[in-house]
């Protein structure tokens, strides 16, 4: 197990400083949130991107992913989906990130056509993703938060450039013990994300350890080689600690789990 810290639990950190806490704090990859107001955007210039490259490299810190937010199975204009996940996609490539994440947002029209959508779509993207080098990954979220939800659309797409992340927190609040999810995704993961939280009434993000996610139980259940990245929802929670200060503790929770 490798450990990852998603920059959503620092919102708009200058890169160089996000970079010093999760190297001096044991974290040795990040998930790049890809947002307006982060320093890593789709707008980002060539120098920008060489530059961010760069400083990721000198901190040796591994960029485990870059996290979109397009939703591949929403219903609109293929277009504009394509060219939100292609700009993605080269800057993923850019920064050496070896996936992109997608969302499905498959909102709540027929199940069936949501997922023939995003089917469709993650079909008609993977083969630039290949090209680029880049494994698209779609999450555990929103419409489809259940593992099995990922894997039937996955299913359909059959590609190795297209593959799964699983977010803890949705597939417990979709009812599938840690096992059921673990099954369903194994033949596509790409990563896991982990939180915690007091309950399903209350998504204020805890440390590690704190709240109710079963994550020991899906901790067990990782190839030896999963990265597995702390997603802290700093920004819709304001009023929860600030990550900055969890940490050291949230690195050794994870690495006291590790085998």
């Amino acid at each position: 197990m490798r450990i990852a810290l998603s920059t959503l639990g620092l919102p708009g950190r200058p890169l160089a400083e996000v970079l010093r806490l999760a190297a001096a704090h044991g974290w040795s990859g990040l998930e790049l949130r890809c947002a307006p107001g982060e320093p890593i955007h789709a707008a980002m210039t060539g120098a920008e991107r060489r530059a961010a490259a760069r400083a990721i490299a000198a901190a040796g810190i591994t960029p485990v992913a870059l996290t979109g937010y397009a939703g591949v199975g929403a219903a609109g204009d293929d277009s504009e989906l394509f060219a939100e996940v292609r700009d993605q996609l080269l800057l993923a490539t850019d920064l050496g990130a070896a996936h992109l994440r997608v969302f499905l947002r498959g909102g709540d029209g027929p199940t069936a056509e949501a997922d023939a959508r995003a089917a469709s779509r993650l079909a008609a993207l993977a083969d630039t993703a290949h090209a680029l080098g880049v494994r698209i990954l779609l999450e555990t979220h929103d419409s489809h938060r259940g593992g099995r939800d990922v894997a039937r659309v996955l299913g359909l797409v059959d590609h190795p450039s297209v593959g799964a992340l699983w977010d803890v927190l949705h597939t417990h609040l979709a009812g599938e013990s840690p096992p059921e999810s673990f099954t369903a995704l194994a033949p596509y993961l790409g990563y896991v994300q982990v939180k915690d939280i007091a309950g399903p009434d209350d998504l204020t993000p805890l440390p590690l350890g704190a709240g109710v996610l079963p994550l020991d139980a899906c901790l067990r259940l990782l190839p030896a080689d999963c990265w597995v990245s702390w997603e802290y929802e700093a920004p819709w929670f304001p009023s929860a600690p600030p990550l900055s200060g969890l940490l050291a503790a949230g690195a050794h929770y994870l690495a006291s789990r590790k085998g």
